[in-house]
């Protein structure tokens, strides 16, 4: 019988092979009980660098924290870019807020013991819950969002009062100073800037609260009477950081007011109202002019008076009238003093997201940019009736806050546009370098913690995704139209 030499060949091999094959995999089942198999990489948990508030003009969105995870890398894309620096350095800041006017503390005295407490945590605290307020305004004697007119030294018709010894704080023991007592009591470091609507009528040359002059008799006067406020402030344990003579001095048609041109202003403060300050040991900042941006030459008019200048630590500016670049303008021409940003109010004609973007831009950002150490909002708060005022007085002004009843209240606008930059940015922070972009309005601090924060204003209807650069890194965001963002990391 014939032997198939390939078939024994074939069969040899494949012999041969099944052997090796079952070494190999006793071999690797030995290795693999040896050691166990290394599982792959997970990829690495994103961590957040940027926090993110947002606040949208539909309202869907209030002053809330984002969940997006946001980290600094250097991935290539073509969207437009603000870049932050932090090498090139501005201006400090002293703080954020409004106007405590005498009708605010009426009516949020008028709250509930618990629920006013409650408000002034939220308002002036720095708990997570807190937008941290840190600088007020206040009037010296009614404004008019008081109910009525009134100043510390009022006097029958055709009496005087030349040695102030009628001067009291009577008319706001009840509401202003104890509330402001009770504001203190939670930041005890909040600075508070305090301004006459009127001096007493018998000192006005048409001894009324309305419009008139200072007469230049009661000059040395009427300096006394803003060093006996100052004293009389203080035994109450309240500091007044500020003054300025005269509340929108151009304006003498308001219930308080006066007129006060910018020569007599000079007149005032260099003659009477600085030494007065020198000879009682006042360190009080006079601060000049508070009033509109389109009359820049009336700050600038008193600086260039040099024994005037000596005793102003810097100007006030409100923005119903002008552009808020005159800030940089009066900056420019005197270099060496303050700017401060002290009064803006919001409409009860107005709409919360043209609100809330015009305020942004112009009051916190804009004011910012150009050089103001402070920016304020107007009225606090008031009653759903926007009230209370004098005769006259503002009838649409709409606080930060409605009081509607003992035990409610509503934030309103202009509470969330401070809130963006007073819960972020404390005082002491520093204004940073920050380009522009397009409708992307912003403004950059580097606050004494060291954090970075960014505010930004989608001033167009669409939204907007962008860059923001720092340290030669960028991290992609996006922002719709009409919204503002801070950014902190």
């Amino acid at each position: 019988m014939k032997t198939n030499n390939s078939l024994v060949f074939r069969s040899k091999w494949l012999l041969l092979s099944g052997s090796l094959a079952a070494v190999l995999f006793i071999n690797c089942k030995q290795n693999a009980d040896a050691v166990p198999p290394v599982p792959p990489n997970p990829p690495p948990t994103p961590v957040n660098e940027v926090d993110f508030w947002l606040t949208k003009s539909d309202e869907t969105v209030k002053l809330q924290k984002q969940t997006n995870i946001l980290a600094f890398g250097t991935p290539v894309n073509q969207y437009p870019a603000i870049e932050v620096d932090e090498t090139t350095t501005f201006q400090s800041v002293d703080g954020f807020g409004y106007t405590l006017t005498g009708g605010s503390a009426e009516v949020i005295n008028s709250l509930n013991a618990s629920k006013k407490q409650e408000l002034l945590q939220e308002l002036f605290g720095t708990g997570a819950s807190s937008i941290s307020v840190s600088y007020l305004r206040v009037s010296i004697g009614a404004s008019d969002l008081n109910a009525s007119p009134f100043t510390y030294d009022d006097m029958p018709a055709g009496q005087t009062d030349i040695s102030l010894a009628n001067f009291s704080l009577a008319p706001d023991m009840t509401n202003l100073v104890p509330l402001l007592k009770e504001i203190l009591a939670i930041n005890p470091n909040i600075k508070i800037l305090a301004t006459p609507w009127s001096p007493p009528t018998w000192m006005k040359d048409n001894n009324s609260f309305v419009g008139g002059s200072l007469q230049t008799f009661y000059y040395p006067v009427y300096a006394q009477y803003f060093v006996r406020y100052i004293q009389k402030m203080k035994t109450e344990g309240i500091t007044i950081d500020a003054i300025t003579p005269q509340n929108e001095p151009l304006h003498p048609g308001n219930n308080p007011s006066m007129l006060m041109l910018a020569a007599q202003q000079a007149e005032f403060i260099k003659n009477h109202l600085g030494p007065a300050f020198q000879a009682a040991n006042i360190t009080t900042k006079i601060i000049i002019y508070d009033h509109n941006c389109d009359r820049p030459d009336y700050p600038i008019s008193i600086l260039n008076d040099p024994a005037a200048k000596s005793f102003i630590n810097g100007s006030a500016f409100h923005l119903y009238g002008g552009d808020i670049s005159a800030l940089s303008a009066v900056q420019g021409a005197h270099p060496d003093k303050a700017l401060y940003f002290t009064e803006q109010y919001t409409s009860s004609t107005g709409n919360f997201g043209g609100d809330l973007k015009w305020h942004l831009k112009n009051v916190v950002i804009g004011s910012m940019r150009n050089w103001s150490r402070v920016a304020l909002e107007w009225n606090l708060a008031n009653n759903a009736a926007f009230g209370p005022h004098t005769t006259g007085g503002c009838d649409v002004c709409k606080g930060a806050i409605t009081i509607e009843t003992s035990s409610g209240f509503t934030r309103n606008v202009a509470y969330y546009i401070i809130a963006h930059a007073a819960k972020f940015v404390p005082p002491g922070s520093t204004r940073i370098a920050s380009s522009t972009s397009g409708n992307l309005n912003n403004v950059a601090f580097k606050t004494p913690a060291g954090q970075k924060v960014l505010i930004v204003e989608n001033d167009g209807t669409a939204s907007e995704i962008f860059n923001i650069k720092y340290n030669g890194k960028w991290v992609v965001v996006s922002l719709t139209g009409g919204s503002v963002a801070t950014f902190i990391w």
